[in-house]
């Protein structure tokens, strides 16, 4: 059954809207720990827009659950990582610009910069996930540098709809399928909601849904612990 991952970065976007201490962080971790979350993701951008430094280190000591750190391949910020050692790190394409993670990571244009920072995290004992487009060639790339776990990127499909939501369902379905017959353990995200998750399921090989902004933005009309919850018996319903 694949379990739920839930991103807690729009806790921290409150808060850093009014510079704040509150809402915490913590307090959202605990809230979707109590609900049945598997574990809990974060994005340390390199320009702090919410999550920040401190964040990482007290949700590593606090957490019972994974702690998967999402983070671009910035020295920096693989310096924090080496420093907090979370279960698992993902590797994500950065823009200052952008809103939200536009797309996957090009993994198999950036093989000698990937290559050198997936081994430093995987001899610190970090599980290394990328997180990529569906597609072979990126998948090909993940199993070059040795990263043992793809995320693969479901935004597109969330995004469209009818005949090219099909198309789309299709690429990633075709990507589970050849990732996890080359031994890669396979994640998704980015877009998925209670309306799209019945389709999301039917992509084989899922070990985990990470699942951030809709969550939150639920959790505004029925708090977080119910939030996370719907989400979850939503997952398990439909296996």
């Amino acid at each position: 059954m694949p379990k739920l991952g839930v991103n807690i970065d729009h806790v921290a976007t409150l808060r850093q809207a009014r510079g704040t201490v509150y809402p915490s962080v913590q307090d959202a971790a605990a809230c979707c720990e109590r609900a049945g979350a598997a574990g809990i993701t974060v994005h340390l951008r390199e320009d702090r827009r919410h999550i920040q430094d401190a964040d990482v280190y007290a949700l590593q000591k606090a957490l019972s659950i994974p702690l998967n750190l999402e983070m671009a391949v910035a020295e920096e910020i693989v310096r924090i990582a080496l420093d907090v050692c979370p279960v698992e790190v993902c590797l994500v394409p950065e823009k200052r610009a952008e809103l939200t993670t536009e797309g996957g990571l090009d993994a198999a244009g950036t093989l000698a910069t990937l290559g050198p920072v997936v081994a430093r995290l995987r001899d610190a004992g970090i599980i290394v996930s990328l997180f990529i487009d569906p597609d072979e060639a990126q998948i090909d790339a993940a199993l070059a540098v040795g990263a043992p776990v793809v995320e693969l990127h479901t935004g597109c499909f969330c995004d469209t709809q009818g005949d090219a939501a099909e198309e789309e369902l299709a690429r990633l379905i075709q990507a589970a399928k050849y990732g996890a017959r080359h031994g890669l353990r396979i994640n998704a995200g980015h877009g998925i909601n209670m309306g799209n998750i019945a389709e999301v399921m039917r992509v084989p090989h899922l070990d985990t849904l990470n699942i951030g902004h809709s969550i939150i933005a639920r959790a505004v009309f029925v708090g977080l612990e119910a939030a996370v919850e719907e989400m979850r018996v939503a997952i398990e319903s439909v296996t």
